[in-house]
């Protein structure tokens, strides 16, 4: 390797430094507010169980003023969505487009030469993507130009008024109702004069170019989809004629919306089911981020050894495997901590539990070390000689 080619390894080792030492005191504030967050979740979400009242869907209680309610029917509305654009309408809750332009897209990535230096490494391919990708600061720009702008966007159409029995549902549960199914335009009849013009039906959208099967640059693909009434339960507190987030002991809120038909104790274990997995997540995605901070942080150390090119492979992988061993020392110690803080009991009672098995580890090694020390000892021992 060069000294060039030295000095600047080294200089982005240390820049690395910088950005590990971010990567590792974020993945530590993350992963301790995750823990807090998973408890608050989880008292939350037992306080709504206990309180809960089942209601009827076709009747407004004022008995239940104020209440958390639970209550399942179908959702309805009394006026359709409509696209002008391309011109089709339907009493459904949501009609969602969907575009997308065949585009230029650029790839950057380093890899590691025979010198143990490293180069970047620039590809390009075409995709089909729904944002527009800025092509003005590609590396290699020239030949691969995208257009500045897509005249059309993706966009979804909501109902003005969603009504679940006889309540109103506000806009954050209407938010949460997802469950599309492929709307297929059949006429642009009805579509503005751009479309009608330029637009052609192909399978369940309207592709906007020459050829499909063989797309250009530039050339747009719109496809659609539907959200039809349909039977669906729902968790929040009551509020006139509609619903609201309901707050709780911990400062936390109680809103759920599920499609289909479920009881109340059913759409809490899953949102406990939810809680649980949105938990072990973030507490793999922050490992992984204490992993690649140390790694980082001890980038300099991989980065001297490069001077001799298989010993600075052998330390750059070792740095790895230090940098993850870290990570699984912080993460463990940063998660009990934070056990300790958001729940004491059970906190304290795991570390008790923890010192008490190291200490009869201990113990059981300490005696091991004991016996064997004592069958050395009488084996060493020799016969005492034979006198006539």
């Amino acid at each position: 390797m060069s000294v060039f080619g030295w000095g600047k390894r080294m200089e982005n080792s240390f820049g690395g430094v910088v950005f590990g030492i971010i990567l590792a005191a974020g993945a530590v504030v993350m992963l301790f507010w995750n823990e807090g967050r998973a408890v608050k979740r989880y008292k939350d979400l037992n306080e709504g169980a206990a309180i809960v009242v089942s209601i009827a869907a076709d009747k407004v209680d004022p008995a239940n003023e104020a209440k958390l309610v639970h209550f399942s029917g179908k959702t309805a509305t009394d006026s359709p969505v409509e696209d002008t654009v391309f011109g089709f309408s339907e009493m459904a809750i949501k009609l969602i487009r969907d575009a997308e332009m065949y585009q230029w897209v650029e790839t950057i990535s380093h890899r590691r030469t025979s010198g143990n230096g490293e180069e970047k490494e620039v590809t390009y391919k075409k995709e089909w993507r729904k944002d527009l990708v800025d092509s003005s600061h590609f590396v290699q720009g020239e030949g691969r130009r995208n257009p500045g702008q897509m005249a059309y966007r993706s966009r979804t159409f909501t109902a003005p008024e969603v009504k679940l029995g006889a309540f109103t549902l506000p806009d954050f549960l209407v938010a949460k109702i997802n469950n599309r199914e492929p709307y297929s335009i059949t006429s642009l009849n009805r579509a503005s004069p751009e479309v009608k013009k330029n637009g052609k039906i192909g399978g369940s959208g309207v592709y906007f170019g020459s050829d499909p099967a063989a797309p250009k640059i530039g050339d747009i693909r719109v496809t659609f989809s539907v959200v039809r009434p349909g039977m669906t339960s729902v968790i929040a507190k009551q509020t006139g004629t509609t619903l609201a987030r309901y707050p709780t002991h911990t400062g936390g809120t109680i809103d759920q919306l599920e499609i289909g038909t479920y009881g109340a104790d059913a759409m809490f274990q899953m949102e406990q089911h939810r809680n649980k997995v949105l938990t072990w997540g973030m507490r793999v995605v922050g490992f992984f981020m204490l992993g690649f901070g140390f790694s980082l942080l001890l980038g300099p150390l991989a980065a001297i050894s490069s001077v001799i090119p298989l010993f600075g492979s052998i330390v750059g992988a070792g740095t790895r495997i230090i940098g993850f061993l870290l990570a699984a020392v912080v993460w463990t110690v940063t998660v009990a901590l934070a056990w300790i803080y958001y729940r004491p009991l059970l906190g304290i009672g795991l570390l008790i539990l923890t010192v008490g098995l190291l200490i009869v580890i201990a113990k059981k090694l300490f005696r091991g070390k004991q016996r064997q020390a004592a069958t050395a000892g009488g084996s060493d021992s020799s016969p005492p000689p034979f006198s006539p």
